[in-house]
């Protein structure tokens, strides 16, 4: 039995490639997954996993994530979902980038705020997350579940896990400052309400949870956001997308950085492993579709683009297995020094 982490990335609905890794991981009975951390899309995946798991085991888990994708697929413009699913994802992206609405909207966000709305404004995806089952999610048994949101006032990260984990908590984790008002949260450790953004601006996912003694030193990160564009951005939407990705990746490279500097200290003994964990990093990413997609279909979900990302996850992960499951447990499979050079 192979025992890992997860770190899964946020990325609004391009969090469908996360989906069809998750599927593909879960049909695997040598991986056990034993903790989970994440951020947006990531943290609701590792809810909907997490819970799913504890009611149905493997093949629980799959379906609740698939109820959970359908219902954010779901709402969609009647007629549109055939056309779509005849064109390719990047084309589909770069249509909707284009296209008057999507740049009426986003012109909106610019000048207007969420809390223009006034005392109509609910959060759009707060009746999918009231279904989660909360009991299972908080629970105990089962991977070990870390949820990322930004504290607005102090811009600190704040990790929910146990019982701390709601609704709220995993809206917070996926609010959007230009999209939602922010989360209103009690929280415990201040003894005050806090108000939340997305955990991506601090931590996208945050890894430090996952360093604790009782869980595996492997952590395969799932990555949705491209790391590396070879073309440089020149238009208004390409400049604000790459902004975007490189904003939303920040974390995680300060965190792999640090983990490669605690690695060489090991390696030449100025530390030992009895002193530091001895992180062994992993990543399923592909990066050649998602360099073909922008934040148009991130934040509008597509039926068939949802589909296409979730069949991309479901390869990708079956080929990190086939090319790396003997390494898990044994040695990270990510070049971290090479990242940086």
């Amino acid at each position: 039995m192979k025992r890992i982490n997860l770190a899964l990335q946020g990325g609004g609905a391009h969090g469908a490639f996360t989906w069809g890794v998750l599927d593909a991981l879960l049909q695997d009975e040598d991986i056990e997954i034993a903790g989970i951390t994440g951020t947006s899309a990531g943290a609701m995946n590792g809810a909907a996993l997490k819970a799913g798991l504890l009611k149905g085991g493997r093949d629980g888990a799959r379906q609740n994530l698939d109820w959970f994708w359908q219902k954010m697929g779901a709402a969609q413009v009647p007629g549109l979902d055939a056309w779509f699913a005849a064109v390719p994802p990047g084309m589909v992206s770069r249509a909707m980038e284009y296209s008057w609405p999507f740049m009426a909207v986003d012109m909106m966000q610019r000048l207007t705020s969420p809390y223009s709305m006034g005392p109509l404004y609910e959060h759009p995806l707060r009746d999918i997350v009231d279904k989660f089952s909360f009991q299972d999610v908080c629970a105990d048994e089962g991977p070990e579940l870390f949820v990322c949101a930004t504290n607005v006032r102090s811009g600190k990260a704040r990790v929910f896990s146990g019982s701390e984990i709601s609704t709220d908590a995993l809206l917070a984790s996926a609010c959007l400052p230009t999209l939602f008002k922010a989360v209103q949260i009690y929280d415990a450790k201040s003894g005050k309400t806090e108000a939340f953004w997305d955990g991506g601006y601090t931590g996208n996912p945050p890894l430090w949870p996952l360093y604790r003694r009782s869980l595996p030193e492997d952590v395969v990160i799932v990555n949705i956001n491209p790391l590396r564009r070879e073309t440089v951005p020149v238009t208004p939407q390409q400049i604000a997308n790459r902004i975007n990705e490189i904003s939303f990746n920040s974390s995680l490279m300060s965190e792999l950085r640090a983990v490669e500097f605690v690695q060489r200290l090991i390696d030449v003994g100025a530390l030992t492993r009895e002193e530091k964990r001895e992180v062994k990093v992993h990543m399923i990413a592909d990066d050649d579709l998602m360099t073909r997609l922008s934040v148009a279909t991130k934040s509008w979900p597509i039926t068939s683009v949802l589909l296409h990302l979730k069949e991309a996850g479901q390869v990708a992960a079956k080929a990190f297995l086939s090319a790396h499951k003997a390494d898990l447990n044994e040695r990270g499979t990510v070049d971290l020094a090479a990242m940086y050079s």
